[in-house]
């Protein structure tokens, strides 16, 4: 890290009119286009802004492909994710270098990474809700900001720019996003939607944020004054600068209706704040200042911004740390090493009758079984880049275990082939072949669930139901036919779930001995799920979604009330619940008391691993209002802490809660301290029913007055 202090916002502004001032109008308007052209004139090489890093730096060539982004929320921890964006913009830096001292400035190819996704994973069914950090605003906070610090960096310069992306209230129907509108109280807006936001710019200091392509209560999110200029630069203080999506602004006349050119698109856009425009509609910019809809001045303070982000990213200096990064510092052992651990820490064990961890010392035969058990798709999840190396799960588990157990392979079905397409002629059916070898098995390894071809985003995923959302939250194609037929067999069955959101099984993981989420974990997941499921790695992770019986229980899609939505508003028993995940070993947690101060409290208690080995566990806390008439139906996930503790190991851990972590929201949208009795619960889960259920335990609790 270097000693120098970060070059602030108003230094790069300074830096940046100085430039700006020396350029034509027409200069400034084209460097508003995501392919900013160069200006020999001045020094300034072309730059093409778009540039992807969800869990990887993306789409650029070979890269370290770590867990998706789901995936590492599930993780709970805040450290490893720092970790992982820096380890993202180091190898981000690498390629820049390589790609410039060759010329090659095209997309992909830059520094400013548009990631991470913060927005709210609020319905199951949505394509794109495996690139968010779940269903929760403050755990989106807490993991979004922590990936933007790593990728930020903190030297002298921005060692990449990211970018919150997609502001606000996004999250499907996939196939409407150009024309929909999202109606949200301003209460749904404040208490769930632009919390993540809010911080990542607070907190995070984000270079950049991302419009919407959607609207939100009327106005296009990317030419939103209520978004853009009332609550992301006054409210909050933002001085970065706004892009928006990609054709989004194209929508407004195109789809939205809004306007009724690309010009007075342009110029809505610009007038409210959005500086830079992945798409073309800013070429009609200067069309738009010759018609009076926009000032020359707008222009300027846009241009302004965004070169500011590039003096920022010391781009027009001789003296950036960052410019000496080889190509060598991509893609490295060291960085494969903590894509596995995160992967491991990812993972989620939904269930154990016992049978997890497998000893390959007593066992002579194995099935692995499934569509997803030698799929590559399945680590990748979407917004992926190119490893150098795969290993599937197949893979995994024959290295793991070598000569020692002799492992059947069957694919037993497609991920996914309707019925009318020749699913129940059994044309790619091999489903009597999954049942003849699990007959012959120890155990059966059942890889199933989703891939990103699947679940994903309009005109990425490939699935032929609904442009990337799900439909029903049951296994596609003829994965339940393959189930239950293994089942049958009476064999001990380990359901190992290759997904990025919500699935349920009809009843069906009753009959399972172990269920085990392992999300999409990247490139090399089929190592550490081999790892996790023969214990050289213990499973921490905790479901950062909430897994639904059916999609029956849930509102309309459509509708973006959080009314009956997540841990936090729902009404029925989940069948998993947010928070939930077990590991091999039994921790204790004891002794809890809050300390008052004022209108913010310390959390206290002791824990203790119980089992004979080292491991990880995560402190949750939520808190319940006992008062107000505007607080959440049930409770509120406030503080959280991943703890590895050795054999017998006790702690004692404190977890901070600050006045935000006791106020409700009004109806005007308004933060309020509007209760003084709250219930805090502490332990390893949310404190429903169902998760005590599960868990056999409940979390500690006691009540408070402020």
């Amino acid at each position: 890290m270097s000693e120098k202090k970060q070059m602030t916002h108003k230094q790069a502004m300074e830096l940046a009119r100085e430039l700006v001032s020396k350029m034509t109008i027409e200069e400034r308007a084209f460097q508003l286009n995501y392919r900013a052209p160069a200006i020999p004139r001045l020094n300034i090489p072309e730059y093409n802004w778009w540039n992807e890093a969800l869990h990887g730096v993306a789409r650029a060539g070979a890269a370290t492909m770590f867990p998706q982004a789901i995936a590492m929320a599930a993780s709970f921890d805040e450290e490893m994710l720092q970790q992982v964006g820096d380890v993202i913009s180091t190898e981000g830096r690498a390629k820049y270098n390589a790609y410039s001292s060759e010329g090659d400035r095209d997309i992909y190819k830059g520094l400013t990474f548009w990631s991470p996704n913060v927005n709210i994973f609020r319905d199951p069914r949505w394509g794109r809700g495996h690139e968010t950090y779940g269903e929760d605003p403050y755990l989106t906070s807490r993991m979004g900001v922590s990936f933007i610090k790593g990728v930020q960096g903190e030297g002298k310069y921005l060692k990449a720019a990211a970018c919150a992306k997609h502001l606000a209230a996004h999250s499907g129907p996939e196939n409407i996003r150009h024309e929909f509108n999202s109606v949200v109280s301003k209460k749904d807006l404040e208490e769930t939607y632009l919390p993540a936001f809010e911080a990542c710019v607070k907190e995070g200091d984000v270079e950049s944020v991302m419009g919407a392509y959607n609207r939100v209560n009327g106005e296009p999110s990317c030419g939103s004054h209520t978004l853009l200029q009332e609550t992301l630069r006054d409210k909050w203080g933002f001085e970065g600068h706004v892009v928006s999506d990609c054709g989004a602004i194209m929508d407004f006349h195109q789809f939205h209706k809004i306007t009724k050119t690309a010009t007075d698109s342009a110029a809505l856009a610009l007038s409210n704040g959005c500086d830079l425009n992945c798409g073309n509609v800013y070429l009609h910019l200067l069309e738009a200042l010759q018609e009076g809809k926009i000032t020359e001045e707008q222009i300027t303070t846009s241009c302004e911004r965004v070169m500011a982000t590039r003096f920022r990213l010391g781009m027009f200096s001789d003296d950036c740390e960052y410019d000496q990064i080889p190509y060598s510092a991509n893609d490295t052992k060291e960085h494969h090493e903590l894509a596995i651990r995160a992967a491991c820490k990812s993972m989620v064990l939904l269930k154990n009758n016992g049978i997890l961890p497998l000893n390959a010392e007593k066992l002579n035969t194995l099935a692995v079984i499934g569509p997803n058990a030698d799929s590559r798709e399945v680590l990748w999840g979407n917004y992926h880049g190119t490893a150098s190396r795969n290993i599937t799960v197949l893979d995994g588990i024959q290295d793991m275990v070598g000569d020692k157990v002799r492992v059947y392979y069957s694919q037993g079905c497609p991920l996914y082939q309707d019925a009318a397409e020749g699913g129940l002629a059994r044309k790619d059916d091999r489903i009597a072949e999954a049942v003849h070898i699990a007959k012959m098995a120890d155990a059966v390894i059942l890889c199933m669930g989703l891939d990103g071809k699947f679940e994903g985003e309009d005109g990425d995923a490939n699935n032929p139901y609904a442009s990337g959302d799900k439909t029903s939250l049951t296994l596609p194609g003829r994965q339940m036919a393959l189930l239950r037929a293994v089942l049958d067999t009476g064999k001990p069955v380990i359901l190992l779930l290759g997904t990025g959101s919500a699935l349920s099984f009809e009843g069906e993981e009753e009959r399972c001995a172990a269920v085990l989420n392992m999300w999409y974990p990247g490139a090399l997941g089929g190592k550490a799920v081999a790892q996790v499921l023969f214990g050289e790695s213990m499973p921490s992770g905790k479901l950062p979604v909430t897994f639904y019986h059916t999609t029956e229980e849930l509102p309309d899609f459509t509708d973006y009330s959080m009314k009956g939505r997540t841990y936090r508003y729902m009404e029925q028993e989940a069948l998993y619940p947010f928070g939930y995940g077990l590991t091999y070993v039994p921790f204790e947690a004891s002794d809890l008391s809050v300390k008052v101060n004022g209108e913010e409290a310390d959390v206290t208690l002791t824990v203790k691993n119980l089992g004979d080995r080292t491991a990880s566990q995560t402190v949750q806390v939520y808190v319940k209002d006992l008062e107000s008439s505007f607080a959440v139906r049930n409770h509120s996930l406030k503080a959280f802490r991943c703890v590895e503790l050795e054999a017998g190991e006790s702690r004692t851990v404190t977890l901070h809660l600050d006045r935000r972590a006791f106020e409700a929201v009004n109806e005007e949208g308004e933060r309020i301290l509007g209760s003084h009795k709250f219930r805090i619960y502490a332990g390893f889960s949310q404190p429903d029913a169902r998760s005590v259920a599960l868990m056999g335990m409940a979390p500690l609790e006691t009540e408070i007055s402020l």
